[in-house]
């Protein structure tokens, strides 16, 4: 094929790609490709002391493993989804990636054993990396410059809701189905998605355009990104920035029901934590171009060590449970918008020297940084007692490492 005739492919494909599905339906298509994601994760929360109870009842604590399991499964998957996607074009990987997903759900539901469960939970998180990455390469695909940004902000803007109703939505379920209820509903809402994307969603990577997955190219990439302080650093903040976040969503449900006797509550708390979570990423969204990168992650890792530090003085008095109940939704809130606030910021600047690579590079940043927060984040969920007191020693250590590695990045 002449180069002009891959132009005439690429360029018919696109005018194909544009017809359908209406703007309005393709972000909402996205949207719903990333709620996969935050499904997967925030729906389980309320069902993990049932699910200790049933399965692990001498060590229920080990329930927490359902939502880490899956968040290792995703970042394994963060390895490969981006190069098969330029490789076999994007619907191919998504489609794949939710039938996996879906068949994890099904193992899980039918699961006898807490080994069997995590086994279809880091299946799930598997082929949930396809859609979380592919998502992106579809828009980049489709649109370009400020259009992009304007997409991918109205995309955020949907998926934002997803955290605040997701636990609501799972004890809902179980209310009525039971904590294995909430995998079937996985399953179905894997089905249906695949179904509305796989007909309503072209394929946005021409032929003509896609790559063939080398690994020669993966060496490269890694030797080049390992020789950049920006990449090495950005990798350490945000797998400790993760580590944090995932630490509290494994213990949260079970701090509020055993520290605060809030477990019935939950599910609107949380919706709490999390609506302060988006408006800390829209309130980034207007000051970043004024404030800048770098001020604003090291004061949110400043702000985060002070009132962590502030946490464990309210563990250490004798106050009243309600009392220290509401320093407890502020300082949890504060973990949730630390990851809004500095994750982001962090990775802009490592992307800068890597825009040739930039689909690679973006997925390999990604996935180091979301195993190796599984690594950190399993200790310090697993050493919870049911109080705040070691998620918060936890946040505590990794916030100021964080603040201290800030402090050696460089913009520009």
């Amino acid at each position: 094929m002449t180069q002009a005739d891959c132009r005439a492919q690429i360029a018919a494909h696109d005018r194909a790609a544009t017809e359908s599905p209406r703007r309005v339906e393709f972000i909402g298509l996205l949207a719903l490709m990333m709620a996969v994601t935050a499904f997967g994760i925030d729906a389980m929360l309320p069902a993990l002391p049932q699910i200790g109870g049933a399965l692990v009842p001498d060590d229920p604590i080990r329930a927490q493993l359902v939502i880490t399991s899956f968040i290792f499964g995703m970042g394994v998957g963060t390895f490969v989804t981006g190069p098969l996607s330029d490789f076999l074009g994007r619907k191919p990987v998504i489609a794949v990636g939710l039938v996996l997903y879906a068949a994890g759900a099904l193992v899980s539901w039918a699961a006898p054993s807490m080994t069997t469960l995590l086994a279809g939970r880091l299946l799930m998180g598997l082929g949930a990396s396809g859609p979380r990455v592919t998502v992106m390469a579809i828009v980049r695909d489709r649109f370009h410059g400020a259009e992009m940004a304007r997409i991918m902000s109205l995309v955020a803007v949907v998926f934002m809701v997803v955290p605040a109703i997701a636990p609501s939505t799972g004890a809902l379920i179980m209310h009525g189905a039971g904590w294995r209820g909430i995998f079937l509903f996985y399953a179905l809402f894997a089905t249906l998605a695949l179904s509305w994307f796989y007909l309503r969603m072209p394929e946005t990577l021409a032929t003509a355009a896609r790559r063939p997955v080398r690994l020669a190219m993966m060496r490269d990439a890694l030797r080049e990104m390992a020789r950049l302080p920006v990449i090495r650093l950005s990798i350490a903040i945000q797998l400790m920035v993760f580590g944090m976040m995932f630490a509290m969503l494994s213990s949260i449900q079970g701090i509020f029901e055993t520290a605060y006797d809030q477990g019935t509550n939950f599910p609107l708390w949380f919706m709490v934590i999390a609506g302060a979570s988006a408006a800390s990423g829209l309130l980034n969204s207007h000051i970043v171009m004024r404030i800048g990168i770098l001020r604003i992650v090291r004061s949110t890792f400043a702000v985060q060590v002070v009132l962590t530090v502030g946490m464990l003085a309210v563990l250490a008095l004798p106050l009243p449970r309600q009392v220290e109940f509401v320093f407890w939704m502020i300082w949890a809130s504060s973990v949730f918008m630390q990851t809004s606030l500095t994750v982001g910021n962090v990775n802009a600047l490592a992307m800068e020297p890597v825009g040739h690579i930039a689909g690679l590079a973006s997925s390999l940043i990604a996935a180091f940084a979301t195993i190796g927060s599984v690594v950190l984040a399993v200790p310090i969920g697993l050493a919870s007692d049911g109080t705040p007191l070691a998620m918060a020693l936890g946040v505590l250590v990794l916030a100021g490492l964080s603040l201290v590695l800030s402090w050696r990045l460089r913009e520009g």
